[in-house]
């Protein structure tokens, strides 16, 4: 063996073998940014229903594979889950318990796609807003006084 070999032999089993990018397969459940179809954040993953952006994106992504936090529960999950096999996607549940990131599903592939933007807008729900009189605080106490 020559000495950069057994020099390059000892580090991979003294540090573990190089990674390209460590940080964001930290944060991306395992993949790097450019592999990535689509991303949605933990709260995202945890509204009620699932987002019909992921459903066509694997429909028109087949041979993707979709990525879920293995740190939300599995009720959040299943929904995913089920739509990812009525559509032969591949999945798999990650978990990393000494890292901690904010997103909660990916859809990936294996190679290189570099997608422009890659994460979806939260569903914003209309929410209707009732204007109540503004009421001073001793005015429920006056009123019962008076009678």
């Amino acid at each position: 063996m020559k000495s950069s070999n057994v020099d390059d032999y000892l580090q991979k089993g003294m540090y573990g073998v190089k990674e390209i990018k460590p940080e964001e397969r930290r944060k991306f459940l395992g993949t790097i940014r450019e592999r990535i179809v689509v991303a949605l954040t933990k709260s995202q993953v945890m509204e009620k229903g699932v987002y019909p952006e992921v459903i066509q994106l694997m429909k028109e992504h087949p041979r993707a594979t979709l990525l879920l936090n293995g740190d939300l529960d599995y009720s959040y999950l299943s929904e995913y889950i089920h739509k990812a096999r009525s559509n032969h996607i591949q999945f798999s549940i990650v978990a990393n318990k000494n890292y901690d990131t904010n997103i909660g599903l990916v859809l990936t592939y294996d190679h290189a796609i570099d997608k422009e933007e890659i994460y979806i807008q939260k569903n914003k729900e209309k929410t209707v807003t009732i204007s109540k009189k503004k009421k001073k605080p001793f005015a429920s106490l006056f009123s019962f006084l008076k009678k």
